[in-house]
């Protein structure tokens, strides 16, 4: 008994050390992320750099991310980021949440100099560290040895470069990572860091680096320098993931899509070899009209075609108005599909989908289709419960009100006469009194 008791002791003590060790970590863990209120504004010091989530206690993804940023707060103070992490309870602190213009949960800001920037992309821990430390640095960042060059185009699929001294063009440039540091990497450099395949005829000058090749802006044909900014910041053939896709819908390109398995079939792998193959060799023909990728996930295709799409199979969307295009025929071949692109780019291959009002409301419906279907499956019954409910509601008003309707006589052939008929009761008793 006494070894039984021992041993229960023991269990006891390592379990009651082992949940004060998790608390200390909470503790500590939590003490990197501060909790904002509507006095925020006021308090803080004007150099300060704030990133921060928006919350509401009510939100599952909310409650989701709160492990991610508060371990994000731990990772950026152990690296000595000038970056601060908070969190605020939006619906607490609406102040602070106007001053934001925050409209869902989670939100995630940051604040810089006065100016604050919006993350839209995934809800991870590296993807909002690349974004705290991509706009928590300088806006511009400064390239001065071959070596660096080296070790920056080693990281980045993309990089916006601007080469030369102080020039107007160079105020255009600064401007422009102002607005974009949100979605990619500026640089700037001298001529004799580049590599030397770089052959710059003209000094200043912009260029993007990616795809293992690079890309000189030129005015009279690019047009406006952010626009051109904007439309080159993505491999021009790579993994497409929801965010990005919505993402690429700014750039104004279409986005030419081969939709496959999380593991791939023989098919899916031809269909992403003959893709990357049309993409490649066709640069110059396609490369001002569309981006090419595939996509593992096609629940926001589906959300969009409203139906539940084919995959592996081939699809080209327009971001900017929610549009579509499918192709007429199977693709098997690169005919087949340089035929489809052409056809996209030239109108014979219709234009599905849009973002009309009929659309929206289709969209609207099949939304909560999608979202109920499962939910039926699992519990019909309930499911009928609340289906009865939403009809039975305003059933239920529309009597009311119909009832509470005043009756304005008690038979309409009378016409005039049953609205004359009391003052001329009165008339006719006032005269008898």
């Amino acid at each position: 008994m006494c070894a039984a008791l021992h041993r229960l002791s023991s269990n006891m003590s390592h379990t009651r050390n082992k949940v004060l060790l998790t608390v200390l970590l909470a503790v500590s863990v939590s003490a990197f992320v501060e909790e904002l209120d509507d006095s925020f504004m006021e308090t803080r010091a004007a150099d300060d750099i704030w990133l921060i989530k928006f919350y509401a206690p009510w939100c599952s993804f909310c409650k989701q991310l709160d492990p991610v940023w508060h371990q994000i707060g731990s990772e950026l103070k152990s690296l000595g980021s000038p970056v601060n992490v908070g969190k605020s309870d939006a619906t607490a602190s609406t102040g602070l949440a106007k001053e934001f213009r925050v409209k869902g949960y989670p939100a995630i800001l940051m604040l810089k100099k006065d100016v604050k920037y919006n993350y839209s992309g995934p809800r991870t821990k590296d993807g909002i560290l690349d974004f705290a430390n991509r706009v928590g640095g300088p806006l511009v960042r400064a390239l001065s040895s071959p070596k660096l060059f080296q070790h920056a185009l080693s990281r980045h699929d993309v990089m916006i470069v601007y080469v030369g001294a102080t020039s107007p063009l160079k105020g255009n440039f600064t401007s422009v990572a102002e607005e974009l540091i949100v979605s990619t990497y500026f640089f700037s450099t001298s001529r004799d860091v580049l590599p030397k395949v770089v052959s710059l005829p003209l000094l200043p000058a912009v260029l993007v680096f990616k795809d293992r090749t690079f890309f000189t802006f030129d005015e009279e044909v690019d047009g406006d320098l952010k626009s051109w900014i904007n439309r080159e910041r993505f491999p021009y053939y790579l993994k497409i993931d929801s965010y990005t896709l919505y993402a690429m819908g700014e750039t104004g390109k279409l986005v030419v899509l081969v939709l496959v398995e999380k593991r791939p079939c023989d098919k899916s792998l031809r269909y992403k070899t003959l893709l990357e193959k049309v993409a490649a060799d066709y640069r110059e023909t396609y490369s001002r009209s569309f981006y090419f990728g595939f996509m593992e996930d096609s629940n926001y295709i589906n959300g969009l075609v409203m139906d539940d799409v084919i995959v592996p199979s081939f699809v080209v969307v327009n971001l900017s108005n929610d549009g579509y295009f499918l192709p007429l025929v199977a693709v098997e071949t690169e005919r087949h599909l340089l035929d489809f692109l052409d056809g996209v780019l030239d109108g014979s291959v219709q234009a599905l989908g849009g973002n009309s009002v009929y659309q929206r409301i289709r969209r609207a419906v099949h939304g909560v289709k999608t979202t109920l279907q499962p939910v039926f499956t699992q519990a019909p019954l309930l499911v009928c419960v609340l289906v009865g409910i939403l009809l039975t509601l305003p059933a239920v008003f529309c009597y009311l009100c119909l009832k509470k309707r005043p009756t304005i006589c008690e038979d309409e052939d009378d016409g005039d006469g049953a609205l004359l008929a009391p003052a001329v009761q009165r008339h006719i008793n006032k005269k008898s009194d």
